[in-house]
């Protein structure tokens, strides 16, 4: 969840591992089963619910990765 979501109180406090992040990427690909299920079958208001809980969880995730130290790739050059 994004951090806009958290009182201030507990920003920073919650422990992210491997496991959290493997629980909202499964989350994340069954909402997506469920947006386009729901878009075939033309129930809007369903759709949009769980669109706003995948937005919310993107951002949570792209947060923690800009929070997150970049790992030293080497720089490979194409010729």
């Amino acid at each position: 969840m994004s951090v806009v979501f958290v009182p201030e109180r507990l920003r920073g406090k919650a422990e992210v591992n491997q496991e959290t992040l493997r629980r909202l990427l499964e989350e994340n690909d069954q909402l997506i089963r469920c947006i386009v299920e729901y878009q075939n079958k033309g129930r809007a208001a369903e759709c949009v619910q769980h669109q706003h809980t995948l937005h919310r969880n993107l951002i949570y995730l792209a947060t923690i990765a800009d929070a997150s130290p970049s790992p030293n790739v080497e720089k490979t050059t194409i010729e």
